[in-house]
């Protein structure tokens, strides 16, 4: 959605709110079980309600149905304590010994891996978002293999392991096209075409980086756009033709004033710089 915030994709702000009160005022809240109130949580966060994210949590703590849904419900309650590492370890050693727990395992492993990145502890990172990864390749979710492929190509990135980064970029590219995810593929390819530029195969790249554009033009995502072009302009300041730079910088802000959205300031300051390198070679 591009016209105003979309709720996990799918409903508006007033449609969350309308949602959630239906669900949870006066006594209807009794009538909900552990794992709707837990689908609840994200869309009262968005709303930045954190007394009804709270009372949600105490809610689903109290009607949960078995050990599963109480361990779904331990993972959510350290999330918003904002509690330690070590806790959601914890956790997740305890769900790996629950019947059919595996795919909180892979939640809170990954988690921790998103924990250990935000940390700039690599390391531990990978280690952990592996051990997910391992879980979710036993149980065959691909979806959630995505999600910790991108993570360990985001580390290797950061460590200038780009080989590591493209191979990971490379099987997540595999997947996402198998599951016909689009939005998925538009962000993945570029950054694999990212990757691809770094290690200087700039046709791979360029081929890349336009598949991402023309999948964003077809969602008629912004961002995805701004992305894809801000790569390609890249690129051409690398072949030195600042010319098409200019132009994709150029569709990029006309693409951000169609919508009628503020366009990013380092676009404009671009431009005006590349407009000033351009000016020599004219006068010429």
């Amino acid at each position: 959605m591009v016209n105003g915030k979309s709720m996990n994709g799918e409903v508006s702000p007033e449609q969350a709110q309308k949602i959630i009160d239906m669900l949870t005022e006066g006594g209807a809240i009794d009538n909900v079980n552990a794992p709707l109130a837990l689908r609840l949580i994200p869309l009262a966060e968005e709303l930045e309600n954190h007394d009804l994210v709270g009372r949600l949590l105490v809610h689903a703590e109290s009607v949960a149905a078995d050990e599963l849904e109480t361990g779904w419900v331990s993972f959510e309650k350290l999330r918003f304590d904002n509690a330690s590492i070590d806790n959601f370890v914890e956790l997740a050693a305890m769900a790996e010994n629950i019947s059919d727990g595996s795919p909180l395992a892979a939640a809170v492993l990954h988690h921790v891996g998103l924990l250990y990145l935000s940390a700039e502890d690599y390391d531990n990172c990978k280690m952990f978002t592996t051990r997910s990864m391992r879980v979710r390749e036993q149980v065959d979710d691909q979806a959630g293999l995505v999600y910790s492929l991108a993570v360990l190509e985001a580390c290797e990135k950061r460590q200038n392991n780009h080989d590591s980064a493209l191979a990971h970029g490379t099987r997540r590219l595999e997947i996402l096209t198998k599951l016909g995810d689009r939005e998925g593929l538009m962000e993945s390819m570029a950054d694999v075409a990212h990757t691809q530029a770094t290690l200087g195969s700039l046709d791979a790249a360029i081929d890349l980086y336009n598949q991402s554009l023309e999948l964003s033009n077809e969602l008629e995502d912004v961002s995805g756009q701004f992305v894809a072009r801000w790569g390609l302009a890249d690129i051409c300041e690398i072949q030195g033709d600042y010319q098409t730079a200019m132009l994709h910088l150029s569709d990029c802000l006309h693409s951000f004033i169609a919508f009628g959205l503020p366009a990013p300031t380092p676009i404009r300051e671009r431009l005006d710089a590349l407009t000033k390198l351009e000016l020599p070679s004219e006068e010429e």
